[in-house]
């Protein structure tokens, strides 16, 4: 049987769901069927080490991700940015120099953010294939029409439902409503239990609820807010704690939150951990404070470890918690994030229930079958 051969854009393979996700794919792909490149902007991040062997990674820069504007920096940053945009601009050259000589059945970019560079590709004859993880209708600079670009590609794999009837809607020809395919994120259940059972150098105090965050450290997660609606159930006598794990550039911004709130003692920054289960595992709850989401992955893994949810009402999660079933689902702002917390709190009991109930169910979401209905759309 002959090899597809495929192209795989995406930025880095730093801490994040996008790229989590992608490598739990790639991990489950047969080196019989495919032969895979995969091309980062830049090589860095946790999830290198776990790409398979057989698949070939290029990169147009290297070494950690540059998220100040300190001086010594601003010469290879500024370095980074042109030659990418050199790259993206005149995209023939990243064909010839990087990957040469090379011709691929797909090319498949990875997050929306990649769109242009595949749509630009100098091979017409591949197949072109996008991963939507995000509901770009709440992010700023996707228009309607920016959206409706999406339309170039052969086929537009969205991760949850919103996403996909906005995708829909959008859609002007039943050629356009086919290119839709809605799949769910590959999630490895077994892995996922193994690693909770992990050591963990912090520990919960006794009789002190505690609620844990995970996800990278930007502005679209809310952590700003839940700090804040933290210090108000401080101030009130609801004696807790909260823990949040995660990186990013907006780091120092929540470190000074934190500082200005005067809520060191209680509100734990845990920073990036390469593997953040056990922390899952000592906390009582877990709390989404997200603006926007796309499919908030984690969800899943909170649900696999049976913690009692709390989640704004963001994309994905409706579907996700079986519209409140599985989890306690709040509205999107600061004042609903301090009530939610406030009511598990004082109602443990219906916080336990929805522990139960998930213990209970069989979760929607399956490994091989999302690993298959991705490589149907490769495949066909």
């Amino acid at each position: 049987m002959k090899k597809q051969k495929i192209l795989i854009r995406i930025g880095s393979l730093r801490h994040g769901g996008a790229e989590k996700v992608l490598v739990t794919f790639l991990k489950n792909l047969s080196p019989d069927k495919y032969e895979i490149d995969l091309l980062l902007n830049l090589y860095s991040g946790k999830y290198l080490k776990e790409v398979p062997s057989w698949i070939n990674i290029y990169y147009l820069n290297k070494g950690e991700m540059i998220t100040t504007n300190r001086i010594q920096d601003i010469p290879q940053k500024a370095f980074r940015v042109i030659y990418q945009a050199i790259l993206k601009r005149f995209p023939k050259l990243l064909y010839k120099y990087i990957l040469p000589n090379k011709k691929y059945d797909i090319e498949f970019a990875a997050i929306h953010g990649m769109a242009d560079e595949i749509l630009t590709s100098p091979i017409k004859s591949s197949k072109k294939i996008i991963w939507i993880h995000n509901d770009l209708s709440n992010v700023p600079e996707y228009t309607e029409e920016k959206i409706k670009s999406f339309f170039k590609f052969d086929k537009i794999l969205v991760i949850s439902e919103k996403i996909n009837q906005l995708f829909f809607n959008l859609a002007i020809s039943s050629d356009q409503k086919n290119k839709i395919a809605r799949i769910y994120n590959p999630i490895d259940v077994e892995e996922i239990k193994k690693l909770s059972l992990e050591s963990c150098e912090i520990q919960k105090i006794d009789n002190k609820p505690t609620f844990i965050s995970i996800g990278t450290v930007f502005p679209q997660k809310g952590f700003d807010r839940l700090l804040r609606a933290h210090r108000r159930l401080l101030d009130e006598g609801y004696n807790h704690q909260i823990w949040i794990v995660g990186d990013g550039y907006d780091f120092p911004t929540i470190k000074k939150l934190v500082d200005d709130l005067k809520v060191n003692e209680t509100a734990k920054l845990i920073g990036f951990k390469e593997n953040p289960y056990p922390y899952f595992v000592q906390a009582d709850y877990y709390v989404l404070s997200s603006r926007y989401e796309g499919y908030p992955t984690v969800l899943f893994e909170a649900m696999v470890l049976a913690k009692s949810i709390i989640a704004t009402d963001v994309s994905g999660v409706r579907e996700m918690l079986n519209d409140g079933e599985l989890g306690y689902i709040i509205n999107n702002d600061e004042e609903a994030i301090y009530s939610g917390m406030k009511y598990f709190m004082e109602n443990p009991e219906l916080a336990a229930k929805y522990q139960e109930i998930i213990k209970s169910k069989s979760l929607p979401f399956s490994l091989n079958n999302a690993v298959k209905s991705i490589e149907q759309y490769f495949n066909n």
